[in-house]
């Protein structure tokens, strides 16, 4: 008796609560009712109160149900299932082997197939990566140890345990990091790491109280033995033509402190160097930074046409190779930022797959290539992306989004908002705690050494012992009808013309 009627009270109180929520969903359905009827920003909630939301709804969340449900392996932007998954998977240290047969379409015109060798060398003679020279007329030249390093992400662009990260990942495996535009922060340094000092138009880190670049500043920053170059960026892929892009919200007591900012003051560059208006003054700023700190000195910038290259290579003829840059870092179209305006983004800068072999064919044809070392960016995140980089002229590779993703990005798209989920690229503390360094720093280190190793691979299939040993002539382009033409035959270079089988 004493169960039932407890019982009974259960289904009562239930009862209750039904009624409760029911009639406080029709309350709210009401009030929301009213408020989209009369308010006049939006048409749709106007004419269909209350259901007319699900409309923005489900815009907000098609992007997400996309990636996870709906998009093949190969289809989604910017970087498809299948990339991210092999960053995935070697950043964990897993193997990188599949079965069945390949998902990828080699149809699509552009696409790159390596020429496998007849006859390549046997494992005792496998591909390896040799260190190379940058700045070797400098006081401090850098002996650089590998092929793949990290793009240039500003501690404020991303958060400090990503910045912790990476420098200890860099260190493990060997690689350069590059600080971006936001200025040296100790936690570039606190990893050991080599960084390569980034010198965007506002001069963060390296100006004076006017904003204009410091030499006493220069010198401070280059006593730091970590820091082996200066990057002098003159464009991005993402924007060329508008300068960095820091949102008030991202700027706190610290990366104010940095970069010579105000607390919530929006770090907003110049469209270029002052300085710097043509060849003749960029050659000059590049001087004056290279005997200020002693060590090698590159620009950044974006391809958009022969003409501003072959002005440089000119200026750099008539006053002597001295005067050149150390290195050119070529970033593509396709580059990445966390906020830069849509054209910018969509519309603006060649691709890094015409603009590299165009800019290092420049380079050689005016006699500088062991002068000048060139480094590619842009979207090149996986081993086949690195290996037809250097086949095109790269002596280096850089990225920033592949090592993202190694510390757990998931292409959320949130990157300028602050609210990155993955507590990459927010300074929330909220999100900050999900990035937990001491199990990160080593999916960076396992995402580079796995990156080197499968462009060893690709090197000695191709029948040479070290990856830069691989020319155009190894690479064949797939065309409009289906077949494919050597890369050299596409982008002619006087040391690729003989055919493969010379090798």
């Amino acid at each position: 008796m004493v169960m039932v009627e407890w019982t009974a009270w259960v289904i009562e109180i239930l009862a209750l609560g039904f009624v409760f929520v029911i009639g406080a969903a029709m309350a709210l359905a009401l009030v929301l009712f009213v408020i989209d009827r009369t308010q006049t920003e939006d048409a749709i909630r106007r004419n269909y109160p209350v259901i007319g939301r699900f409309r923005h709804l489900f815009t907000e969340l098609g992007e997400f149900f996309r990636q996870y449900f709906f998009a093949m392996d190969r289809e989604e932007l910017p970087f498809n299932r299948a990339q991210r998954d092999w960053v995935k998977r070697a950043s964990d240290g897993r193997g990188n082997t599949v079965a069945f047969g390949s998902t990828r379409n080699i149809n699509v015109p552009g696409t790159p197939l390596f020429v496998n060798a007849a006859f390549p060398p046997l494992e005792q003679q496998a591909a390896k990566t040799d260190p190379l020279v940058i700045g070797a007329g400098t006081r401090m030249p850098y002996v650089a140890p590998s092929i793949f390093n990290l793009s240039g992400m500003s501690y404020g662009a991303i958060s400090k345990p990503a910045v912790q990260a990476l420098s200890r990942g860099c260190k493990e495996a060997g690689i350069w990091m590059n600080t971006g535009e936001g200025g040296l922060s100790p936690y570039h340094l606190e990893g050991g790491c080599d960084v390569v000092f980034q010198i965007g138009t506002a001069k963060f880190g390296v100006r004076d109280e006017d904003g204009n670049l410091s030499d006493d500043k220069l010198r401070e920053v280059a006593a730091h033995p970590e820091v082996r170059m200066f990057e002098l960026k003159l464009a991005q892929g993402a924007k060329p033509g508008k300068g960095g892009i820091l949102p008030a919200a991202k700027v706190n007591k610290e990366i104010a402190k940095i970069r010579g900012l105000k607390v919530g003051e929006a770090g907003i560059s110049p469209n270029r160097h002052a300085e710097a208006a043509n060849a003749d003054e960029l050659l000059d700023l590049i001087g004056r930074i290279r005997d200020v700190t002693g060590k090698p000195v590159g620009i950044k910038t974006v391809g958009g046409a022969e003409a501003p290259f072959i002005d440089l290579f000119e200026a750099i003829a008539q006053r002597g190779k001295a005067s050149a840059p150390d290195f050119i870092t070529i970033d593509g179209g396709e580059g990445g930022t966390g906020a830069a305006p849509m054209p910018l983004i969509d519309l603006v800068g060649m691709s890094i797959r015409e603009s590299l072999p165009m800019v290092s064919g420049l380079r050689d044809a005016a006699g500088l290539k062991d002068r000048i070392r060139i480094v590619a960016s842009g979207k090149l995140v996986n081993p086949g992306d690195i290996a037809w980089a250097l086949a095109a002229g790269a002596d280096f590779v850089t990225s920033a989004r592949g090592f993202m993703f190694s510390l757990g990005c998931i292409q959320a798209l949130k990157c300028n908002k602050n609210t990155c989920p993955t507590g990459i690229t927010t300074h929330d503390p909220r999100f900050q705690k999900g990035l937990v360094v001491e199990d990160k720093w080593r999916k960076v280190a396992r995402y580079a050494e796995g990156i080197i190793k499968e462009v060893e691979i690709i090197a000695h299939s191709v029948g040479v012992t070290e990856p830069r040993q691989m020319r155009r002539r190894h690479v064949r382009l797939v065309q409009a009808d289906g077949r494919s033409v050597s890369m050299h035959v596409v982008h002619p270079r006087p040391e690729d013309e003989r055919p493969v089988a010379a090798e």
